[in-house]
């Protein structure tokens, strides 16, 4: 909490939104004999995963109270997680992901070994851009920023970081670590995946392969957009096979709920208007979120017409699937009367700890929906400038094919 109001003060007086360069640089010496140093800065792009780690850190670590075993060791592995994840989103330094968290032995260990796996990728990434032009590794992201390759060299960088992330993200076929993390972590555990470790993969296609790679990644960028579409309607038809879901009445299977919302009304309210803001119904955070995907497609100058047309019309199959299996695991838990006559004892609707927790993640989901401009005012400035010169590094290669 207190790091939490720390960064949210840092935010409010020191950052400035209209500078798309670094700011807030911190650099010390750190190992004077292998001349190492710490250097830690953010922008534009950085300030808003930043402030997203603090808040859904803190709710996860509320949600999880109160800890029956191993609390200290518990707080020690969220703080150190939390750390590790601003380390990861602050620029100028070495790039870190290596990331662990509680599940069972089985998913902790697929989980581990595609984690590791893809960090190795990215770890002889890194290297290859640190020692690319001079003896010694310079893990200076301003430095590396302002760095030309052969294309040759850069399509392979950019290979590298591709896998590294597309484990994290998780992208097709590197996703199957998620399914199992997620069954058997604890749900504290899975407001972290999905609110914070998921979004650094995509971070890290913005921040590295975008930004540093800007070459490659016009040549690959149309390969990604057929890679999400694909993703999009993968993950709508598989969810749908879902029959598992924790609860509060020691069922999991979902075939065997059904008539809890009389019972359980705060939860199955909340759940009703998280369902609503996955589906981007107006008004809330998500319908934001694909607006601007779909307003990005249509109005780039990069692609043509007709495959502008297909692409959209393939995502709109999956927001046409996406209202199926929200609606029908909605169905399944809270309508229905398998468990209506079933005894009192085993249903526990939200306390006022987890409504807490419910309507602090519900007001961003509002506020969002109603005034966007609020969180894409964070990264306005830095976003032109990474697609300004992604747009013009393309631009020149186009040239340069025409011209041969």
């Amino acid at each position: 909490m207190l790091e939490l109001l720390l960064t949210t003060y840092v935010f409010c007086y020191h950052f400035q939104l209209d500078d798309p360069l670094i700011q807030l640089v911190e650099d010390y010496k750190w190992i004077n004999f292998f001349d190492f140093d710490w250097r830690l800065g953010i922008d534009g792009l950085s300030i808003g995963p930043i402030l997203l780690t603090g808040f859904i850190t803190t709710l996860a670590t509320l949600a999880a109270w109160p800890v029956t075993r191993d609390s200290r060791l518990f707080h020690f592995l969220m703080l150190a997680m939390y750390s590790r994840s601003n380390r990861i989103i602050f620029v100028s330094g070495p790039f870190t992901f290596f990331h662990h968290v509680g599940v069972r032995i089985n998913s902790a260990t697929k989980f581990i070994l595609y984690t590791a796996g893809g960090s190795v990728f990215l770890l002889l990434g890194v290297l290859g851009i640190g020692l690319y032009g001079s003896n010694e590794p310079i893990l200076n992201f301003e430095t590396s920023a302002n760095q030309s390759y052969p294309v040759a060299l850069e399509i392979i960088f950019y290979i590298g970081f591709f896998v590294a992330f597309a484990v994290k993200s998780p992208i097709i076929p590197l996703h199957t670590w998620l399914p199992d993390t997620h069954g058997e972590a604890h749900y504290s555990t899975c407001m972290l995946l999905a609110g914070i470790l998921l979004k650094m993969g995509a971070y890290g296609l913005v921040r590295i392969n975008m930004e540093l790679l800007p070459h490659a990644h016009s040549i690959f960028s149309p390969w990604l957009i057929i890679v999400g579409t694909m993703q999009i309607i993968y993950a709508a038809s598989t969810s749908s096979g879902q029959r598992t879901s924790y609860d509060r009445i020691r069922l999991v299977y979902l075939d065997e709920m059904g008539g809890i919302a009389i019972p359980m009304p705060k939860i199955f309210t909340m759940f009703s208007i998280f369902s609503m803001a996955s589906l981007a119904l107006p008004g809330m955070s998500g319908f934001v979120s694909e607006l601007i995907v779909f307003f990005g497609i249509i109005t780039s100058q990069k692609y043509l017409l007709m495959p502008k047309i297909l692409i959209t019309f393939v995502m709109a199959i999956g927001m046409i699937l996406t209202p199926i299996y929200s609606l029908s695991m909605s169905r399944q838990m809270f309508y229905g009367y398998k468990l209506f006559n079933a005894p009192n004892s085993y249903f526990f609707d939200s306390g006022p700890r987890e409504l807490f927790v419910l309507i602090s993640i519900f007001l961003p989901v509002i506020g969002i929906g109603i005034y966007p401009d609020f969180v894409l005012s964070l990264s306005v400035d830095k976003v032109e400038a990474i697609l300004s010169n992604f747009f013009i590094d393309s631009f020149s290669m186009n040239k340069t094919k025409n011209k041969n």
